[in-house]
């Protein structure tokens, strides 16, 4: 698959407790960080204390043999209790010229909520795109090997999320 294609990835779980507790832990943004190789913080921005559309919230990250960078990231839709999802942006201009609007996202994130024989089915998916990111910076640096980037890539966002699901599943299951 190539990077203009919008590729995506996702996981899902099903974790056996009620979609509200669920639901309290994927809105919760401080808990990827706990879970996640690659983000390491998040802070809600400009007052904002929890999830909203339009609401915005700071990551900042960290991979191996990169430097650590931040993104902004932006609520695009809200359903309680069966979709939270965001946008990423790269204001600070790591991968190129700054972007902060929603339209340039270097990433879009989403969890899907479905109650389920008194549990949730928990999906979490990204596409990635269109926006610059360290995707396309490898791809440029070696054009002829594309798919394999992109594919390896979604690999590693795979493994994140199957992580934080795992992490959603145990802690709800748990109470914790």
């Amino acid at each position: 698959m190539r990077y203009a294609d919008g590729p995506g990835a996702q996981c899902e779980v099903f974790v056996q407790a009620p979609v509200e507790r669920v639901w309290a832990l994927v809105t919760d943004i401080k808990l990827p960080a706990r879970l996640s190789p690659e983000l390491q913080r998040v802070a809600w921005l400009d007052g904002a204390a929890g999830p909203a559309v339009g609401a915005r919230f700071e990551g900042h990250n960290s991979r191996p043999n990169m430097r650590d960078w931040r993104t902004v990231s932006e609520v695009v839709e809200l359903a309680e209790h069966r979709v939270f999802a965001w946008a990423v942006m790269d204001v600070d201009g790591r991968f190129g010229d700054p972007v902060s609007e929603v339209a340039g996202a270097l990433a879009r994130w989403r969890f899907d909520l479905v109650p389920e024989g008194g549990g949730t089915r928990v999906r979490h998916s990204a596409v990635i795109g269109p926006g610059r990111s360290g995707v396309v910076l490898a791809i440029e640096a070696r054009p002829e090997a594309e798919e394999k980037i992109v594919a390896f890539r979604l690999g590693e966002l795979r493994t994140g999320m199957a992580a934080t699901l795992e992490g959603v599943k145990s802690l709800s299951e748990s109470g914790g």
